[in-house]
């Protein structure tokens, strides 16, 4: 004899076997556990991530014998820091390090600067087709990478003296231009429009309300910018390399590789470089990418 089981307490059944399943991927705290598929994946990617990292600071600490005849997964026993003192010695690393850092700080500030300037213009007067059609201009040269340009590049630069540090500083806000002013223009379109309003009705100019009001209201999404800047000034190879004249004043992902065939039998030297050169930018992003999270994620959804 079959049982009938009513509608109501069939929608019951139900709905308490998925709140079931539903506690199931919810873990402590109220937040929701990721499945199997997408903790495979997260742990694929750290691997390809963190198994290089870990084979470039165990060479960098081995001696020149370890790093040539050991294993490179094996451990550095002992320590040795004599890989960073010759690479230190060899690449002469605070002076490149100084020039790197000049590079990323003009192209950190100048990129912030000009950006926000440009989006503010574009977001208050996106009704005028000149204000429209400069903001489609600068996301279509987002298609045009810097390999594509280089032979005029140089040339100009050559001709008003930039083939320098200066100059490879001015070309990086160049090319970050048009990926900030996305970015700060869709930030812009989220700040309400009576802020201004009551700013304004105090008495205030345009320069003030933008650098005492919006500029402030930025901060989130300048961080994402700089830290963007940052990272590709830093780890930049070509543009030093084509642009830059002197070869004392190259910046380190070009010494590096200038000095490429000193290294080829000192593993340690190498990686030691290697470590020491990409250290910085590491560092400035594992410090500062939960804002870059936050500054991409607010653009985005506002």
């Amino acid at each position: 004899m079959t049982t009938q089981i009513p509608f109501g307490a069939q929608s019951t059944a139900t709905g308490s076997v998925r709140s079931v399943d539903a506690d199931r991927t919810i873990g402590r705290g109220g937040r929701r556990r990721p499945g199997t598929t997408t903790t495979i994946l997260l742990v694929i990617c750290s691997l390809t991530v963190l198994v290089p990292l870990y084979v470039t600071i165990s060479m960098a600490f081995k001696t020149t014998s370890q790093a040539v005849d050991g294993n490179a997964f094996s451990l550095p026993a002992p320590f040795s820091v004599d890989g960073f003192v010759q690479a230190w010695q060899l690449t002469e690393f605070p002076r490149a390090f100084g020039v790197s850092i000049l590079v990323a700080a003009i192209t950190v500030v100048g990129t912030i600067m000009l950006a926000s300037l440009a989006a503010y213009a574009i977001s208050h007067n996106w009704q005028n087709r000149v204000f429209r059609w400069s903001f489609f201009y600068l996301l279509a040269a987002m298609f045009l990478p810097f390999p594509v340009l280089a032979l005029s590049q140089v040339k100009l630069t050559g001709m008003v003296h930039l083939d320098n540090p200066i100059g490879v500083g001015i070309l990086h806000v160049m090319f970050q231009l048009s990926f900030s002013v996305m970015l700060f223009t869709a930030f812009l379109r989220s700040i309400p429009a009576e802020l201004e309003e009551s700013a304004r009705i105090d008495g205030a100019s345009s320069t003030q309300v933008f650098w005492r009001l919006v500029f402030p209201l930025l901060a989130p999404m300048s961080a994402t910018v700089g830290i963007f800047a940052f990272l590709a000034s830093w780890n930049d190879y070509m543009m030093p390399a084509l642009i830059t004249a002197d070869p004392a004043m190259q910046t380190l992902p070009v010494l590096q590789q200038i000095f490429q065939t000193q290294f080829s039998n000192n593993y340690n030297v190498s990686f030691a470089s290697y470590l020491m050169a990409m250290a910085p930018a590491i560092i400035v992003y594992l410090i500062t990418q939960r804002w870059v999270m936050s500054g991409v994620t607010q653009g985005a959804i506002k």
